[in-house]
């Protein structure tokens, strides 16, 4: 009997090593990136309810509100064709070029404290430029669609993305608002695929996780 629990554990252990290593080559791990309050926690809590019932953080009008990268693991997504993937979502700072302390004084902030708050930021900026370097194994850049496209970040942040030849899809948010020119963003980057979406609300977000499955999985 005990020879039998001996093999029954050696082979129950083999299997449980195959499907670690299973798992861990089809998971994916993937940034959402973008600039200031282009919905980048909006989405990452929008794919984590639909597909876990959990949050990974809460959202403000005041930019840099996510000042350190957060994650949330053990997403799968399955499509309409019976397709799945395994992915870590992580939703990274808001990134710029420029970041002044002043901004933050609109909000109500003392001085003391939107110097920290603006420090703070900036470190953000570095952490989610990190990820990017090293961890990072397919982006989900945001866009407020209702903003030119064109601005030096946005122009900059698909350049460093297209260099590291890392799988990208933009993602032209806020299509609920008067304004919203979701054209005018796929114009500016047509070389990637560009679907418009409404975060917030939910619309189109089942094409956004066949366009993930396809260019992901």
């Amino acid at each position: 009997m005990r020879i039998f629990y001996q093999t029954y554990g050696k082979v129950k252990k083999k299997f449980s090593n195959f499907l670690n290593r299973f798992f861990k080559k089809k998971r994916t791990r993937i940034g959402i990136y973008g600039p200031p309050n282009a919905g980048k926690t909006t989405l990452a809590n929008r794919i984590a309810r639909d597909w876990t019932g959990d949050a990974v953080g809460p959202v403000s009008e005041i930019p840099h509100e996510t000042r350190r990268a957060r994650k949330k693991e053990d997403i799968i997504i399955s499509g309409a064709n019976g397709s799945t993937i395994m992915m870590d979502i992580v939703d990274t700072p808001g990134v710029t070029t420029k970041i002044d302390y002043h901004e933050f004084l609109e909000f109500g902030m003392d001085k003391d404290e939107a110097i920290i708050r603006a420090r703070e930021a900036t470190e953000g900026v570095a952490e989610a430029m990190h990820w990017l370097r090293e961890d990072i194994d397919g982006v989900i850049y945001m866009l407020d669609s209702t903003l030119d496209p064109f601005m030096q970040v946005n122009i900059m942040m698909i350049g460093i993305i297209e260099s590291r030849k890392l799988p990208v899809i933009i993602v032209a948010n806020k299509i609920d608002l008067p304004g919203a020119t979701p054209a005018r963003i796929r114009s500016a980057f047509p070389q990637h695929p560009v679907v418009a979406i409404s975060s917030l609300e939910g619309r189109n977000v089942e094409n956004l996780y066949e366009t993930m499955l396809e260019c992901f999985g």
